[in-house]
């Protein structure tokens, strides 16, 4: 569904990665991790068409990766919206629909209307999708954000950062939301992320990537004392609570990878 074949990131001297190989399954999730300017959201930008590589290739679906990929849907990082923008959630959804896909005339409005509402319910937003988004909770956006990114019923949903300013109860409700439809479409997963507790439990691998190097494997793999200190190049401890890994450090490290401070 995704591949990377020896794939090169750089600006300048600079080398955000090399010689990445990935291949995405349908149906399968990752959860991409790393500190800040390690290159996550590049990676997204690459994929989406928007950055080409420095070196190797990059595949959707089985075609180079391009701008307006219609097997790709997209969930940005959460933006405040301004005052004064009149924009209700279902004119938020409707942003996804390619209008030139549907034409114009009766017909291709009804199926748009009918792209959204089932975008919506998807997302269980039924209930507050017509009202001003400027009026719902961070939330109650972020869910309609998804129901956006799966209007054009995407084989491939790529997110930056979906959990970012949420409260926990919601981090968890978004990240299910994303699982969910995975699950129900087969639809493959790449999944920015700082807030790694929500998603850990979901995820099948984990691409992690710092200062130039990375490493893909499963959580349990990945997820390591050994490994993160490697990556890191200071002490990072890894613990198991209740079946699931709490990652705990201190300083900026932690920060970046979500956990807690000591």
């Amino acid at each position: 569904m995704v591949e990377l074949r020896g794939a090169r990131l750089a600006y300048g001297e600079r080398i955000l990665w090399d010689g990445l190989d990935l291949a995405v399954r349908a149906g399968e999730f990752i959860a991409v991790l790393g500190p800040n300017g390690s290159g996550k959201t590049s990676l997204l930008r690459m994929l989406l068409g928007q950055v080409a590589p420095s070196a190797g290739t990059v595949e959707i679906a089985g075609s180079a990766a391009r701008v307006g990929n219609p097997h790709i849907g997209y969930v940005p990082q959460q933006k405040t919206i301004d005052a004064g923008v009149r924009l209700r959630g279902v004119d938020l959804v409707g942003l996804g629909v390619d209008g030139h896909r549907w034409g114009l005339g009766w017909r291709g409005r009804k199926e748009r209307r009918r792209r959204i509402a089932e975008a919506v319910a998807q997302v269980g937003a039924q209930h507050y999708a017509h009202a001003p988004l400027e009026s719902m909770s961070g939330g109650e956006q972020q869910r309609l954000r998804v129901a956006q990114a799966l209007v054009g019923d995407p084989r491939v949903l790529l997110c930056d950062e979906p959990l970012l300013s949420l409260d926990m109860a919601n981090q968890r409700l978004v990240a299910e939301l994303i699982d969910a439809r995975r699950r129900s479409h087969d639809t493959a997963v790449l999944f920015v992320t700082h807030e790694i507790n929500p998603v850990l439990p979901l995820v099948d691998r984990v691409l992690y990537l710092v200062d130039g190097k990375f490493r893909i494997g499963t959580p349990d793999e990945v997820m390591t004392s050994e490994v993160l200190s490697e990556l890191y190049r200071t002490e990072v401890d890894v613990l198991r609570v209740r079946g699931r890994l709490v990652v705990v450090g201190t300083g900026d490290t932690m920060d970046a990878l979500g956990g807690e401070h000591a």
